[in-house]
This record gives structure tokens, sequence and C-alpha cells, in this order.
């Protein structure tokens, strides 16, 4: 979805596998979508849906075996990621592209202080002296909002609250000196709501003061109200609607991606109701999916053509395309 024509990210007809002993998982299936320059797109859906492995496979971290990238073309700033040599792509990964994991706990060493987590990408990719790159580490932990930096950064892991730990993964994505693109995987997941507002407001303000895009992975819809230009929806590897964050919300032509917003806690819909609405049914098993929509099974206005063939991309306007053979019919708009 090319707003300004200053593509970062592209990301066409992608197709990742994981090959196991029950059969062929198509976690992701020929998706694509861009993002601009200083813009954010965000991939929402829930989990299983193929988020995550798209955002790997951007990075070409897909665990092999069982994983693989088996089609597609993921091009960054005009150079085609997937036909890069391991070496090449260890100069991009961390240095123009970022990444920020789900769970700081798990994707920060216990052995090792922080400041020297971060200092490494200094040494690794600039060459940096430890002294130096020490110096920078703090300067990082200031700017993600840690206080006494100074201090902190001789600290472990477990010694910080994980909003803490979540910063820290924000300075380690931008020890880069040029980082053009971020990709945030679920940046606020375990969070209180005090502190996920604020790691959204750091995100923002970071992205306005360095110019990076974000990609932005998550399953909230809050968090793409406030924090998205564009949206995606994803479910079981497919790519089912995408638009502008103003259009998805306010005019949601996908059934799915209607009961993603009829399910968010304060939605005025249901503000005296005792229960959310919810989707019936789960997510299919992606070792066992047949040639039709994956949501044919929890969808309301199924039919047996949903069954037979996977729907083609239907143009709601100019930024705002579905794929659902029944989307020219307009859902009630969620309230």
């Amino acid at each position: 979805m090319t707003v300004n024509g200053d593509c970062v990210l592209s990301v066409e007809n992608l197709h990742t596998y994981f090959y196991t002993q029950k059969g062929i998982v198509r976690a992701v299936n020929g998706i694509s979508f861009s993002v601009d320059r200083g813009r954010t797109l965000c991939l929402v859906g829930e989990s299983g849906c193929g988020k995550s492995v798209a955002a790997l496979s951007i990075m070409r971290l897909v665990a092999s075996p069982p994983g693989r990238i088996v089609s597609g073309r993921i091009s960054f700033e005009g150079t085609d990621l997937l036909g890069m040599e391991e070496k090449e792509m260890r100069s991009i990964r961390g240095r123009r592209i970022s990444m920020i994991f789900q769970e700081p706990m798990t994707s920060l060493n216990p052995v090792f202080k922080i400041g020297r987590q971060i200092g490494e990408v200094f040494t690794v990719h600039e060459g940096m002296k430890a002294r130096e790159a020490r110096r920078r580490a703090i300067e990082l932990l200031g700017m993600v909002g840690i206080p006494a930096p100074e201090k902190r950064v001789d600290d472990y892991p477990h010694q910080l609250s994980g909003g803490m730990r979540q910063r820290v993964m924000i300075a380690m994505a931008l020890a880069s000196a040029n980082p053009g693109l971020l990709i945030a995987d679920e940046p606020t997941t375990a969070l209180d709501v005090t502190i996920q507002a604020q790691i959204l407001e750091l995100l923002r303000g970071l992205q306005k003061r360095v110019g990076m895009s974000i990609l932005l992975i998550t399953h909230n819809m809050g968090v793409v109200a406030e924090m998205a230009d564009d949206v995606a929806v994803l479910y079981a590897g497919r790519k089912v609607e995408s638009a502008p964050t103003k259009e998805l919300l306010t005019n949601p032509r996908h059934p799915y991606t209607l009961g993603l917003l009829n399910s968010i806690p304060g939605n005025p819909k249901y503000r005296d109701a005792e229960r959310l609405e919810s989707i019936p049914g789960s997510v299919p098993n992606l070792a066992e999916l047949g040639p039709g929509c994956p949501f044919e099974n929890r969808c309301g206005r199924a039919q047996a053509r949903c069954r037979e063939s996977f729907p083609g991309e239907l143009a709601i306007s100019e930024s705002h395309s579905v794929w659902c053979h029944f989307a020219d019919v307009p859902a009630p708009a969620a309230e």
C-alpha cells in the first residue's frame, strides 16, 4: 500500500512454510504489503495468523529446518533481501532493519549486562571501542526514558521491570546510526495499560525524531487505532483486507475485520452488555487448509464458493482492498 511513492519495504506474494511430520504448515500463504518512508503499517490478526512469521521472513530468521521461505520477493530500499548472501544480510539486519522481539525476557541474554548487549551493536557493526560503545549505550538508555542510565547500564535483565526491559529492546533496535525500518512484534504484550501507553508514545516520538518507518505487529485493535497509518489484516496466513487506518475502522468490509472491531473492549456498542461479541470457532489447522477462504468455517456469510476457492482482490477504493467473495455487499459498520 504505497501512498507517497517512497516505498521502504515491499513484500510481494510471500510464501513461508514449515515442513512437519503432520504436514506442510502454510504459515504465510501469498501475502503482499509495503511500508512507506516515515509511516507505520500494522499487521493485525489473531495468534497463528502469520504476523510474526512474516516479520521473521523479512529478517531471514525463520528457523530452518523446519521452516523455509518457499517463494516471493522482499525488497528493502530497492534491494532484494532474499537474493542476498548471509554475510550481506547481516550488514542489513540490526543496522538498517531493526527488530523488537515479542518477549524481552527471552530476547535479552540473562548473563550479560544490558549495556554490553546494547553496545554490541556498535562494536559489531561500527567497529567501535568498548568504552565508546558503553557511552553510546548510556545515551540510548536515556533516550528511551530509563532513569539514571549511567547506573542502569550495568544492570542485568532480571533487575529491570517488564517496561524497562522493553525499553532496552527499543534502545538496542535504535543502536544503528540510521535505522530505515523498525519491526516491532507485539511491543506492548504483558505490559499494564499505563506502560503500554508510554511505550507507544516512545515509538511515535522516536519515529518523528529519526524518520524511520515502522512495521508494527499486534492483535490489539486499540493499538492499531492509536499507532497505524495503514493496516493489513491477516488470517490463517492470508491477507484478507488492507486500508488506511481511518477507512478500515469506519468501513470494514471483511467479516473477520468486523469481528475484530466488534470484540474491542470499550466499544460503545457493548458498553452496557455483560459480554463482548466474539468470533465463533477457532483458527483452522494450517496443515489442513483447503483451496477456499480459511475464514469460511467461522463466517456467517459463507456459501459453497467460499469453500471452493480463495477470493480475488476487490478494490473498495484506490487504497482499500478486501479478499471476500461477498465484500461488495457492505457489512454493517462497527459502531
